[in-house]
């Protein structure tokens, strides 16, 4: 079975102004702030190692709060039914981060199908009211697919961007998430990607890049010439991410997957988190589902808030966010690889192509 090691912002980084300022204890450090470097530097394995378990010893001594209406001092308020109704309850400027995966009208059974006029309108309400509870330095991050009605596409992201936009946010980035596996279509290719339009309210936003970066193709590159000759030539913490993102969907063999027909995985939530929020902020979705933003937010000391409209997809987010926050909830490792071939199969492709 698969145990969750968190993904690492950087080792010493100031603690969050904005959770001290509005007043919340500040979470003690977790795998992520204290393994940052075990790649990096692999001969301090072991004093890394003494340290995680001595933080989740610390962590699993806290009291989770839950709360089933907004409450900025509990680890996770959950609200089961409509998510507007819930965000109306929100004060101005209450979330660091909104990221969400609203339904995409194609007919699935926790939806309602609609016009597209009327699906842009309900939308244009929500992510007003998300606008108007979104911090000023905050970011908002809207995950979606395609409408899809007798094999023709519309892309949702192009058909909300207008909404976004006479919001006067800001685009800072359409990240393109690539997947393996879905549908196989017979009259054009097969859709293997979604996209998450990435917003703010202004030029001063909260953007940590060097928590999310991942590994260079080629990390002990030099330089070869120059002032600079000898000298790693890429940041020793990795390579910026780019914005194409490469994850497994959630199907039916994930480690992850719940009764949920569409959830996205936890460790596409976490990049997200990691770079747009300090400890102790809060993270908000608005169409919570199973839980997965709050399992995201929980197993990285943040906060999370949300609601939902079933009730055994209730039922079901609330207990990952509880395993989330106690460190139990199994979840695919935000590093590892999409899929590494045998090695026995490399040794007969090896053998093939050199003629034994």
């Amino acid at each position: 079975m698969e145990s969750h090691p968190n993904p690492c912002p950087v080792i010493g980084k100031e603690s969050s102004s904005r959770a001290g300022a509005a007043g919340f204890a500040q979470k003690p450090p977790l795998a992520t702030d204290l393994l940052c470097r075990h790649e990096i530097v692999p001969s301090k394995t072991s004093l890394l190692t003494a340290a995680l378990t001595s933080s989740l010893d610390s962590r699993n001594m806290q009291q989770y709060h839950f709360s089933s209406k907004f409450d900025p001092a509990a680890d996770f308020s959950f609200y089961l039914g409509d998510c507007l109704k819930f965000l109306r309850t929100l004060p101005d400027g209450a979330a660091n981060l909104i990221v969400t995966s609203p339904p995409y009208n194609i007919g699935k059974e926790y939806e309602r199908r609609s016009s597209l006029a009327e699906y842009v309108d309900a939308q244009e309400a929500v992510i007003t009211e998300c606008v108007r509870v979104l911090a000023d330095d905050g970011s908002l991050c809207w995950q979606v697919g395609n409408h899809v009605d007798r094999g023709e596409i519309v892309p949702l992201d192009a058909l909300l961007f207008p909404v976004f936009y006479d919001l006067d946010l800001k685009m800072r980035n359409r990240v393109v998430w690539h997947f393996e596996h879905g549908l196989h279509c017979s009259k054009r290719f097969s859709g293997r990607y979604e996209t998450i339009s990435w917003f703010t309210k202004s030029d001063d936003y909260y953007f940590e890049l060097d928590s999310v970066r991942v590994p260079q193709k080629y990390p002990n590159k030099r330089h070869f010439k120059g002032p600079r000759v000898g000298e790693l030539s890429g940041n020793p913490l990795g390579k910026n991410p780019s914005d194409v993102w490469i994850f497994p969907n959630v199907k039916h063999n994930h480690i992850e997957k719940t009764i949920h027909p569409c959830q996205f995985p936890v460790e596409l939530v976490e990049r997200l988190v990691l770079s747009m929020t300090e400890p102790g902020d809060l993270v908000l979705d608005p169409y919570m589902g199973v839980g997965s933003t709050a399992a995201a937010a929980l197993l990285n000391g943040r906060r999370a808030s949300g609601a939902e409209t079933d009730r055994e997809y209730y039922k079901v987010g609330k207990q990952r966010a509880q395993d989330a926050f106690a460190g139990t909830l199994k979840t695919r490792p935000m590093e590892r690889a999409v899929y590494t071939p045998p090695e026995v199969q490399n040794m007969l492709l090896i053998s093939e192509a050199s003629g034994g």
